[in-house]
């Protein structure tokens, strides 16, 4: 294997948190802006040996990638990326997670401050990994929503532009830097990598102009409208495989896909699933596709677009 590719990825790298990071190191993101930060850009031509090196032996990874995974799906990603910086990047990590304080409450968090030592720059990343369903609105545009329905992409991609990627401009967050010894202008970055998930049925969406025609993409249907023989080659998948494709050696289990999404109605919480198939080449299962399952009262359309005409959030479920 001399080149990995997202569809290489599965198959190629066993161990699950290496396959992860490796799918970080090239993944296309869901935004596209003058900030956005492409870690493949400041790669080092090793990396793929350093990424099967690790793979064929765990034992000399990285120790952030030999922990159980968090049940957050952020913070296992926040983890993912600080390896992806200090380990293959080989960049100094100045701060993770800083809190900023103003008159004893907190105002706002700085996600990552680096020394990007191949520019010889600071820099102050916030990141983020997200998965938005598309809901047609007849006249309107597009909303894309999370699995949890509070969490929207506009709002997200407005809240990373306009105000977390300028957090180091506020005066609190600049003499905490000075503080710490950080000082001169930072150049911000943002970093989404994740998936959109388009309608199988009704009405065809269209992404917003800021995602990159190369995001990847999935599709989304109701509980009630999945057909029963998808069910036979799928794969729920629990997070942290939500991050990068799927892979298995093991037959998909039709029943365990049945039974999901009875859970699905039954908990009225979305679930993702994998679309699989045989690779005869590596003589493994891969995910040829990914599509959200969702309860029927999803994403309770009347209470988001009232809770978005006031200018809130949506409503928590």
């Amino acid at each position: 294997m001399d080149d990995i590719t997202t569809g290489d990825i599965p198959c190629a790298l066993q161990t699950p948190a290496v396959r992860h990071l490796a799918w970080l190191c090239h993944t296309p993101q869901l935004l596209s802006s003058p900030l956005s930060f492409e870690p493949a850009r400041y790669l080092p031509p090793n990396h793929l040996e350093t990424l099967k090196a690790w793979d064929r032996e765990p034992g000399i990874a990285p120790a952030l990638l030999r922990e159980p995974p968090q049940r957050r799906l952020g913070f296992y990603f926040e983890r993912l990326y600080q390896v992806l910086l200090e380990e293959l990047l080989g960049w100094e990590i100045l701060l993770k997670n800083q809190q900023i304080q103003s008159n004893g409450r907190t105002i706002g968090e700085l996600d990552f401050v680096v020394h990007n030592r191949t520019e010889d720059r600071i820099e102050h990343h916030e990141i983020a990994v997200k998965y938005y369903l598309g809901v047609p609105r007849p006249g309107q545009q597009t909303l894309w929503y999370g699995p949890n329905a509070r969490d929207r992409l506009d709002l997200k991609t407005d809240n990373l532009i306009h105000h977390q990627s300028r957090r180091t401009h506020q005066p609190e967050t600049q003499v905490l830097l000075e503080q710490l010894g950080i000082s001169g202008p930072l150049t911000s970055r943002i970093f989404m990598p994740g998936y959109l998930f388009y309608p199988t049925i009704g009405e065809t969406v269209a992404p917003p102009d800021y995602v990159p025609r190369n995001h990847l993409r999935g599709h989304w249907r109701y509980a009630n409208d999945v057909e029963l023989t998808e069910l036979e080659q799928s794969v729920p998948l629990r997070k942290p495989h939500w991050i990068g494709p799927w892979s298995q050696i093991e037959q998909p289990d039709a029943e365990a896909a049945r039974a999901a999404i009875h859970e699905v109605e039954k908990r009225r919480i979305p679930t993702l699933f994998a679309g699989m198939e045989w690779h005869p080449g590596r003589e493994c299962w891969v995910e040829r596709s990914r599509y959200f399952v969702v309860p029927g009262a999803w994403p309770e359309l009347h209470t988001v677009e009232t809770a978005a005409g006031n200018g809130q959030a949506p409503a928590p479920r």
